[in-house]
């Protein structure tokens, strides 16, 4: 349960600049994987799997930069 807790609070801090950044970088690559996989033409099989994977890792990393805390130096 305190590894729930930890996570609720990670998602809630402050994200880094540079976490910003990459977490739209994210949403756009998911973006653009959805928007391939929805297309109203029929595409060729690898570039709907090439989207699949767009998808994922648009996802990955748009979570993965929204848990990040800012850096504390740790005290000695």
């Amino acid at each position: 349960m305190e590894t729930i807790d930890e996570l609720k609070n990670r998602w809630n801090a402050p994200t880094p600049p540079f976490f910003k950044k990459l977490r739209n970088i994210g949403l756009m690559v998911a973006g653009v994987g959805a928007a391939l996989m929805t297309a109203p033409v029929a595409l060729p099989a690898i570039l709907v799997q090439v989207a699949g994977y767009l998808v994922t890792a648009g996802a990955v990393i748009t979570s993965i930069s929204q848990i990040t805390l800012p850096h504390e130096p740790e005290e000695e």
